[in-house]
């Protein structure tokens, strides 16, 4: 068959179901922005597209417009694709930027596979959760919903549709969740697997060692949609208690992230060490910004603590890692967490809002030996194994899109 994959970052999600079917002999091809890159045994065809002016547009259809341009542009270079006889049986596509509103007018034979990834919500998900930061009032929660424009028309005119978890399925209209399935992208649970001497060099301090007291904590853009303020208010209790310990945190200060930077243009890293000032033990703990995924799996592995915080938002695959490789989980008690995570069975569970708590909770299993938490730790393991496989999920999605093109 032939199959293309359809985003503007490809491959993204799409890389290790993309390398499956062409190891299985279907002709993989993939339709990209700019920033798209190649992999090996798909065809990668890059569009560009630009932009008019927007004065004149309604502030809460920008999103839509911005969809529609890009859609157009996927669209043309899908018209040229098919000019020169290219005609694919299936098409794999994120909804989150319109690259897929308009290629049933360039192959209406070929069936559409909807990357469903989240459906935004005006209140109490990745916007109105934190009333520290959340701008509730009702013209953001309109535009907040006008964003879903473009999503609800692709879904809509899908052939199938599937998205990770079940919440971010919770998360689409009941009218559209019956054509959504869940297949999980998938973790390496070898690569990402619990190692009993390993040793974490940070640059310019010290050498940290598996079963010492070390603390992780990852954050793509350290912002507040994943936890960054929770996390750094309970540090100095942390430290303070536990005089031995380090805090590794991983992911960069610069860009604006999933939820925009912080007032005035400064980072969300720069004003939280203004807040808190000389309570936090600077020594102890080390930035290591964005790494590479070899000190990634190290910092994992040398973790005594991994915390994980976040909104009701996409639930991070380093959250699934973490427990691949076998960490002790100190989480947030939200939805998306809770899909996986049973408090006190493979990982411990804390109020998001509640900097003391987890404080306390990291506290104490620091105060613990390292084995105390032996069966927690091979929980966490096993559900990963047992449910986020990347062999495993590569297969049913490899499976489900075969599926679709035989409809």
């Amino acid at each position: 068959m032939n199959i293309l994959f359809v985003h503007n970052n490809f491959p993204a999600q799409f890389r290790h179901v993309a390398r499956s079917l062409a190891a299985g002999g279907h002709k993989v091809a993939a339709i990209g922005g700019p920033s798209a890159q190649p992999i090996a045994g798909t065809d990668l065809h890059t569009y560009r597209h630009g932009r008019g002016s927007a004065k004149d547009i309604h502030p809460f259809a920008i999103r839509f417009e911005r969809d529609c341009l890009l859609g157009e542009a996927a669209a043309g270079l899908a018209e040229r694709l098919a000019a020169n006889g290219y005609r694919p049986d299936v098409v794999v596509g994120h909804v989150g930027w319109g690259e897929l509103l308009f290629l049933k007018d360039i192959w209406p034979q070929a069936r559409v596979i909807a990357y469903a990834e989240f459906y935004y919500h005006g209140q109490g998900a990745d916007v109105g959760f934190d009333p520290e930061f959340g701008d509730s009032d009702l013209a953001n929660r309109m535009r907040v919903r006008a964003k879903n424009a473009g999503i609800a028309l692709a879904v809509a005119e899908a052939d199938g549709a599937v998205t990770p978890t079940e919440w971010q399925r919770s998360s689409y209209p009941q009218s559209l969740r019956p054509q959504i399935v869940v297949i999980h992208d998938g973790i390496d649970t070898g690569d990402a697997s619990p190692k009993s001497d390993e040793r974490l060099r940070i640059p310019n301090g010290p050498s940290l060692r598996t079963g010492e007291e070390v603390v992780t904590y990852v954050n793509r853009h350290l912002e507040p949609m994943r936890g960054i303020h929770v996390f750094l208010r309970a540090l100095p209790d942390i430290l303070a208690a536990r005089p031995h310990a380090h805090a590794v945190i991983m992911g960069s200060d610069q860009g604006k992230g999933y939820g925009g930077r912080a007032a005035g243009g400064r980072s969300w890293k720069e004003l939280m060490l203004d807040e808190l000032g000389a309570r936090l033990d600077t020594s102890r703990v080390h930035w290591l910004g964005r790494v590479d995924r070899s000190i990634f799996l190290k910092a994992l592995a040398v973790s005594r603590v991994h915390v994980y915080l976040t909104y009701p938002f996409v639930l991070s695959w380093s959250m699934l890692e973490a427990m691949s490789a076998g960490c002790l989980l100190v989480a947030s008690d939200t939805p998306p967490v809770r899909e996986v995570v049973e408090d006190g069975r493979n990982g411990l569970l804390v109020d998001f809002f509640d900097p003391k708590t987890l404080a306390h909770k990291v506290i104490d299993c620091l105060a613990q030996p390292h084995e105390a938490f032996s069966a927690l730790r091979a929980a966490a393991r096993q559900t990963v194994i047992e449910r986020y496989d990347r062999r495993a999920c590569v297969a049913r999605l490899v499976t489900y899109i075969e599926d679709v093109a035989q409809r």
